[in-house]
């Protein structure tokens, strides 16, 4: 499923669409090139959470937890190179009652859940101030069933 999303706010209003689905356990991969909105993105999941606290891209700090019900758990993994990923414990919060949002999930699917939401994000003219194209694919059953009920909502 591809979306048009025509500005910020727009990206911002579509994430808390998503958001409103998304259970425990699930997981987003965020992908796209640097400022294409990845982060605006969930921004607007985790405001469909009722989060009103601040919403920043974890490039430096690498994780970044919310603390809604459930909690989300907001990734970024522009900064990791290879073993990097073992050291975060990764498995031990994608076993809890949580929600993954990885952005940049493209540089290290290797280790990744293979279901999962993937979005990839990209310009639709080079221009970073024109629209944007939203990709949904979904991975496993789980989320063929989510883009169905996101799809209602669009």
């Amino acid at each position: 499923m591809d979306v048009i999303v025509k500005n910020a706010n727009s990206m911002k209003d579509l994430g808390e669409k998503l958001g409103k689905h998304l259970k425990s356990r699930d997981v987003v991969y965020l992908i796209g090139d640097l400022g294409v909105g990845k982060t605006t993105m969930v921004q607007g999941l985790v405001r469909g959470f009722d989060y009103e606290g601040r919403v920043t891209s974890p490039t430096f700090n690498i994780m970044n937890i919310y603390p809604t019900k459930p909690e989300i758990y907001h990734y970024d993994f522009y900064r990791l190179e290879g073993e990097e990923l073992d050291d975060l414990g990764l498995e031990d919060y994608l076993e809890r009652d949580g929600i993954a949002l990885i952005e940049w999930a493209d540089l290290q699917l290797h280790v990744l859940p293979e279901e999962a939401l993937v979005i990839k994000i990209s310009l639709t003219d080079d221009d970073y101030d024109k629209e944007r194209v939203v990709s949904f694919k979904p991975r496993g059953e789980r989320y063929i069933s989510l883009l169905e009920e996101l799809r209602q909502k669009c």
